[in-house]
């Protein structure tokens, strides 16, 4: 096993000590009480199972029929939970034919940052996690139940759940994914056309008709950005069944995994072979999924992500921790933005087993942590099939199937990982650089500043914006607006940089999963609401923004600090924002996790 993964694992167990302790504590509370709908009264468990067939009554009457909970971020508007429309009715039966009960518990929001990139909505996208995490309690809290379910694949989704399940975390849990849609357009193409729109080359007309090629049936999103990037961190964790995060819906393996997952769930109910939530997450898992994710080059909101996930369960990391870690982790996958494949391309050129293989292999994961098939992630370089429609399982891949979507973690891509922590008198942010061509990780000119990423756009089409340049786009903090993603911005940054300038974005806002080829120094902390340099930087102050060195800093700090801050912005009002006035007061730094719990 790596030393310095063993010394980081050993220094967050001993930051957590107390958090940790107090937590496992709770859960074993919970857990010695048992079934806990026998606490419930008559009428209570009347109430709780009067829609039931009477099969289902005589069962959740007495003690021994297992009764599992769903927890469904079902809607036909987002393609990736569209699969789960009929997930009920299969998660139902799976669970007669095994001796159990499974019941609808609840359903929770799920919105889609593709469609409200650039939108009011937009603001209200980080917080949704949080407010997901509050309606999986609710949905546990009628104590009806023995095990969870969780139905969830996209961005503040999955991690919603998970700290709203870690609150119930003495009950056994699976994560049961939909699989991605199969592929469309190139992903380069997709990104041409994105361009050229830019650019004023095509019309709105035809840049539909191109992004309606790329997403054009129910699943996932088929880059890898926070949608895919969640799928791996459950798998990596121990929360999915082996290989099971990428296979297409409506497949008949797809369907075959789903009952699996319920069979699976049923005997991690067992006294005898219990699994409960509590015991797969730990620090060392925790600390899988962040190797994971540098591995893999994932998503830069699981720096935020993770942080929560964690501390629902009482650990502590922070970004010190990626950092640290992300100096020893390789690079092994190469899939759009990070590289031309797409998702589907990278599950059939060996997927998730053939990563989990050459990581353990190179001592780069903890394997002794318990999952939901077990103790020991070995068992995870296996990978399903059917024969004769039975579900069997065999080895996957001892190489990668093609090394210039997979390599091997002893022959990387780059011998560090995805995710950079840059800090300086500007304060800590965080840099994917997996797609950022080397020559483009270190930039020092000019800032250009501005309050709103609308006004980024304007400056570009009025030709303001054809020069070297760092833009800064402030106020857009978790505090101040919610932090949406800048993706928006994305293809107008890409398109200056494709035409010879050097530039770079700095934010304490976010940016998508699918942060690309541009240098960008995002989840600043201190956000520009709480202070620090960002409100006072004018336009013209000489930024140095460098991914191999880890710096951000304003090279003309003495005279910026003489200045009076841009004032706060104006609160935003419509689309519901105003809801969230109370949250945004409350919620915290980036760096630890912009969550209010």
């Amino acid at each position: 096993m790596n030393k310095t993964i063993l010394k980081i694992t050993e220094r967050i167990t001993k930051r957590s000590e107390a958090s940790r302790k107090a937590y496992v504590q709770q859960m074993e509370q919970a857990e010695l009480k048992g079934r806990t709908r026998t606490e419930l009264s008559c009428g209570n468990l009347a109430h709780a199972f009067a829609a039931c067939n009477d099969g289902e009554k005589d069962d959740l009457t007495g003690e021994i029929v297992p009764n599992i909970a769903i927890i469904s971020a079902y809607n036909d508007m987002l393609s990736a939970h569209k699969p789960y429309e009929t997930y009920p009715n299969q998660l139902r039966e799976a669970a007669r034919k095994n001796g159990a009960v499974a019941q609808f518990a609840g359903g929770v929001p799920a919105m889609c940052d593709g469609v409200t990139q650039g939108q009011d909505g937009m603001d209200l996208s980080l917080l949704s996690r949080d407010v997901i995490a509050m309606s999986t309690v609710i949905a546990l809290s009628h104590n009806m139940f023995d095990a969870t379910i969780c139905l969830g694949i996209c961005d503040k989704i999955v991690p919603g759940q998970l700290i709203g399940a870690l609150k119930f975390g003495h009950l056994p849990t699976i994560f049961v994914p939909g699989g991605p849609m199969e592929t469309g357009i190139s992903n380069e193409e997709k990104a041409q056309i994105r361009q050229d729109y830019a650019n004023g080359k095509i019309s709105r007309t035809e840049l539909l008709k191109g992004e309606s090629a790329a997403y054009h049936s129910a699943g996932t999103c088929t880059f890898y950005g926070t949608a895919n990037s969640n799928q791996m961190l459950m798998e990596i964790m121990g929360l999915h069944l082996p290989s099971s995060s990428f296979v297409n819906p409506e497949t008949p393996l797809r369907y075959a995994l789903t009952d699996e997952a319920v069979k699976q769930l049923v005997t991690n109910i067992k006294e005898e072979s219990k699994v409960p939530l509590y015991k797969i997450i730990s620090e060392k898992s925790i600390v899988n999924g962040i190797i994971g994710l540098l591995a893999t080059g994932g998503s830069t909101n699981h720096t935020m992500h993770l942080v929560a996930i964690a501390k629902a369960a009482g650990i502590i990391i922070d970004w010190e921790d990626f950092s640290e870690l992300s100096k020893i982790i390789p690079s092994i996958t190469r899939v759009y933005p990070n590289g031309k494949a797409d998702i589907n391309h990278f599950h059939a050129a060996g997927g998730m087993s053939y990563v989990f293989r050459t990581l353990l292999d190179n001592g780069l994961l903890h394997e002794d942590v318990m999952t939901v098939v077990g103790k020991g992630l070995n068992q995870y370089i296996n990978e399903p099939y059917l024969e004769n429609e039975k579900l069997l399982t065999r080895e996957g891949p001892k190489e990668s199937l093609d090394k210039d979507v997979i390599s091997s973690a002893s022959s990387p891509f780059d011998p560090e990982g995805g995710i950079r922590l840059v800090k300086g008198n500007m304060g800590k942010a965080v840099v994917k650089v997996s797609a950022v061509a080397l020559k483009n990780r270190i930039i020092e000119a000019p800032a250009v500043v501005f309050d709103d990423q609308n006004d980024l756009l304007t400056a570009f089409k009025e030709k303001k914006l054809n020069k070297d340049f760092i833009a800064v786009v402030r106020f857009q903090g978790p505090k101040a607006k919610g932090m949406p993603e800048l993706h928006k911005l994305t293809p107008t940054l890409s398109i200056l940089q494709h035409n010879g300038f050097k530039v770079a974005l700095v934010t304490d806002g976010r940016m998508s999963g699918a942060s690309g080829k541009v240098p960008s120094a995002i989840h600043v902390s201190p956000e520009a609401l709480d202070g620090g340099l960002l409100p006072l930087l004018r336009d013209g102050d000489l930024l140095r923004l460098d991914c191999e060195k880890g710096d951000l800093i304003c090279l003309n700090e003495e005279e910026v600090l003489k200045r009076e801050p841009a004032p706060n912005p104006k609160k935003e009002v419509g689309s519901g924002r105003e809801l969230f006035d109370n949250i945004r007061a409350l919620i915290s730094s980036s760096e630890t996790g912009a969550t209010i719990f």
